[in-house]
């Protein structure tokens, strides 16, 4: 007894599992790449879209029917085209209809087809669909063999494999998809300039990019916005078919009475969802990360409408939008990737003219098989219509050959020199039409015809004419896609824009007086507002500490403290501990150590330019936004030789033109500050010269005004001698004894 069982093992492959495995991905890589994911030049579209629009083609769905549900759509679809999921096919499908996602919607919608906020469409049960002008323009030609038609997944349809109108949809829509091992992303531009380029490429195939992009300005995105990249910048994106736009969203301020204001947000950019959006802004002002933003609120209805309020009318609207560009996706980046199937169904990147010249190569194809089709109809009828007027001419023996032959049509063919289809129609005539009248209309038809065929011939004979015509077609698009319509209007502003500048401090702190207090122990405190140095709330200290440094600030400021050392470090106002308290430890903040001393604490003005000297007496000039440290380890700016110390940090007033030091043997000496070199870091030059001891303290001063210090005794008085002459020497001298009255603790105040 046989048997049809057919043993499985019997058809196992012996073969290495890596180039099974390689071979098997590859065919998926294939089917990825070129099935699903990449757009083709010549339509810009990817399977499912072009699916979708030949099923709601065939169900009627023209702008001038009526709608049908979506499901329907859907369903002939995944029945008879696309085998893949429903939902994907409807969100396809719903993204063909979403003014806000599509520059030129090839679906009209009708429902709840999702918003901008970022709201899923309805169920496709609920939902309607037409196609719009766009996609009939799109599919112009299907009829008349413009392009080549391929069996469905299961043979029982037919499908195009492109679409052959004169709509330039890969760029004026754009496109954007994720294969293996590549991806594109096309942004949408304006499908008058791409017309007006394409015309221009009928003539000038040849055309560099400077030439296209004399038409296209640049993206046109359907939420608008300002894109705001220099030219040379976009001119590099198209020549190369990669890049990206800054694209940022459209402000104005409004004025309120009262001089009050507050910015409006009229646009955001292409692909940001606005209930996303502000939900960023929302955290800003939460974390107070931006604190000269006081509030924002979405006021949109048809129009996106975003209200910021900011802190105070003293707020700079720039710079309060510099910073949410910077922490927000009201600036975003759009890449551009064009990377495209060609008309080999080849995946390559093409700049923006070859895309644009392999779109216009595409429809002179078109014009052709287009012409070769209405040649062949106009042959058909032809044929018909000279049959016809052989049987007027003959009608009496045509109707005796019908009335008494049993094979009519053999007769005829046979008497008459007619053709199989000539006999066939002249049998299928209906009696109505055998009044005279009809004679007159066939041959006024058929010298009709002669003369369009005689057109047609000429057309494909001749490049120029068919450049021409192609011209003129494409002026009929344009004219219907203008910038005067409402449709073709352009939305995108392209307006370079600098950078948006560093947010300034002010702006990401909010900005309150304190005052700083560091104990001689190392202690630091801020209390809330400019308090009074000498009252004793402020001067309050554990026992065995006291005032080092007292002085006041606000909460935007950075502080600079010197250690012995010779380092310098960065402290935020803003993170100073609270004045409740003795504070805490200043070298928990930073990498100080404990046997170190602090020199001197204070606020960081970054313009401002500070007097450093050593024990030794050796000291220079050097600019504070150089002594900023950016980490807790400082930054060294002084480098005492061995055994000396940083002495003194003084900030030098901008009138200040001389330098006063006075040494541990109570001598003085006076010179100008300009023989003081200027550096970032070092030991700097001598001061003055000692003989024993070293420096006891330094100051800069106003050379005409005078040198003045306190008097003691808690009076506040303050001395001033203004005949500096005898002290007055070259940096290095010696000095000589100070004048009279000068404080013995040989400060200077």
């Amino acid at each position: 007894m046989t048997s049809d069982f057919k043993d499985p093992f019997d058809s196992i492959v012996d073969a290495p599992f890596d180039s099974a495995l390689s071979e098997r991905y590859l065919v998926y890589a294939l089917s990825t790449i070129t099935a699903r994911s990449l757009p083709d030049v010549r339509d810009g579209l990817k399977p499912v879209h072009r699916r979708l629009l030949w099923a709601m083609r065939l169900l009627k769905l023209d702008p001038a029917q009526g709608y049908k549900k979506c499901a329907r759509v859907v369903g002939d679809v995944i029945g008879k085209y696309h085998p893949h999921g429903d939902q994907s096919v409807y969100d396809a499908m719903v993204r063909l209809a979403q003014s806000f996602a599509m520059r030129y919607p090839l679906v009209d919608g009708q429902g709840n087809f999702g918003n901008i906020d970022g709201d899923n469409a309805a169920a496709y049960r609920y939902t309607e669909a037409r196609l719009t002008q766009v996609a009939v323009d799109l599919m112009d030609g299907l009829d008349e063999n413009a392009v080549n038609l391929r069996p469905t997944y299961n043979g029982e349809e037919e499908e195009p494999e492109l679409f052959p109108g004169l709509f330039p949809n890969l760029l004026a829509n754009g496109a954007a998809g994720i294969a293996v091992g590549m991806a594109t992303s096309i942004p949408p531009h304006n499908a008058a300039e791409l017309l007006d380029a394409a015309i221009m490429l009928v003539d000038r195939p040849d055309a560099d990019d400077a030439m296209i992009l004399e038409h296209v300005k640049g993206p046109d995105f359907p939420t608008g916005g300002l894109v705001v990249d220099p030219p040379a910048v976009m001119r590099e994106s198209y020549a190369t078919g990669r890049g990206g736009f800054r694209v940022r969203a459209r402000w104005t301020i409004e004025r309120e009475k009262g001089g009050g204001w507050q910015v409006v947000i009229s646009e955001i950019p292409y692909g940001i969802q606005k209930g996303k959006l502000i939900e960023q802004i929302a955290e800003l002002i939460n974390a107070k990360r931006l604190p000269i933003l006081a509030d924002v609120r979405d006021e949109s209805d048809a129009e996106v409408r975003i209200v910021l309020e900011p802190r105070s009318r003293t707020v700079d609207a720039q710079v309060l939008m510099d910073g949410l560009f910077r922490l927000t996706d009201l600036e975003t980046r759009v890449s551009l990737n064009l990377n495209v199937l060609d008309k080999d169904r080849t995946p390559r990147v093409m700049s923006l003219r070859e895309a644009l010249s392999a779109w216009v190569e595409h429809q002179f194809v078109v014009l052709t098989r287009r012409t070769q089709h209405r040649l062949e109809k106009i042959a058909d009828r032809i044929e018909l219509l000279d049959g016809y007027l052989v049987a007027y001419l003959n009608l009496d023996r045509v109707i005796e050959i019908i009335r008494t032959e049993d094979e009519p049509k053999k007769v005829m063919i046979a008497e008459f020199n007619l053709t199989d289809r000539q006999a066939e129609a002249i049998l299928n005539m209906r009696l109505r039409s055998l009044r005279r009248l009809e004679e007159f209309e066939i041959k006024t038809e058929r010298d009709k015809l002669d003369k369009e065929r005689a057109d047609l011939a000429a057309l494909l004979d001749s490049p120029r004419k068919q450049q021409n015509r192609m011209k003129r077609d494409l002026t009929k698009v344009r004219d219907r896609y203008g910038h005067e319509t409402p449709l073709g209007k352009r939305r995108t502003t392209i307006e370079e824009a600098a950078p948006t500048r560093d947010i300034p401090l002010e702006a990401m702190i909010e900005r309150e007086p304190i005052t700083v207090i560091l104990s001689q122990r190392g202690w630091i405190r801020a209390m809330r507002g400019h308090n009074d140095l000498a009252s004793p709330e402020a001067l309050k200290f554990k026992e065995g500490d006291g005032p080092a440094f007292a002085f006041h600030a606000q909460t935007t400021d950075k502080l600079l403290l010197a250690a012995e050392n010779g380092r310098f470090y960065t402290l935020a106002s803003d993170k100073l501990p609270g004045g409740r308290g003795f504070g805490e430890p200043v070298r928990a903040m930073i990498d100080l150590d404990g046997s170190v001393g602090i020199v001197a604490l204070l606020p960081a003005n970054k313009q401002a330019k500070l007097m450093v000297a050593a024990t030794d007496g050796r000291g220079f000039v050097v600019t504070a936004a150089d002594v900023v440290a950016e980490t807790r380890k400082g930054k060294t700016v002084m480098t005492p030789r061995p055994g000396e110390t940083l002495k003194l940090v003084r900030p030098i007033a901008a009138t200040d033109d001389y330098v006063a030091a006075i040494g541990d043997n109570r001598k003085m000496l006076v010179f100008p500050l300009a023989e003081l070199v200027e550096m970032t870091r070092g030991q700097g030059l001598q001061m003055q010269r000692y003989r024993d001891g070293g420096l006891a303290d330094a100051i800069t001063f106003e050379f005409s005004t005078g040198l003045s210090w306190p008097m003691g005794g808690g009076t506040g008085r303050v001395r001033t001698e203004s005949d500096l002459g005898p002290w007055r020497a070259a940096r290095g001298a010696a000095g000589r004894m100070p004048p009279t009255g000068f404080p013995r603790d040989n400060r200077f105040g």
